[in-house]
């Protein structure tokens, strides 16, 4: 659920320390004190389910799909090869 908030000062402050103290941000700290405050800090959190959906690229066979970033890179050297030649 997303919702505005308006927080006291004093409270905000606290927030701003935990979230240093911890190095996490408003989000977990916000919802680790209302867990604690509601009587809800020993029931687990379930996070949403991650799902991964494969999709067909369809590259050819023997491309080596870990090395994408340096055949981009080779197809830039050759179209700024072919701009500077003209």
């Amino acid at each position: 659920m997303r919702t505005t908030l308006t927080l006291d000062p004093d409270v905000a402050a606290r927030l701003e320390r935990e979230m240093k103290r911890s190095g996490t941000g408003l989000k977990v700290v916000v919802n680790q004190a209302l867990r604690a405050g509601l009587g809800m800090a020993d029931k687990p959190v379930h996070p949403p389910e991650f799902r991964v959906e494969p999709h067909a690229f369809g590259f050819q066979p023997g491309t080596d799909l870990d090395r994408l970033n340096q055949l981009v890179d080779e197809l830039g050297a050759e179209e700024a090869a072919r701009k500077l030649s003209r």
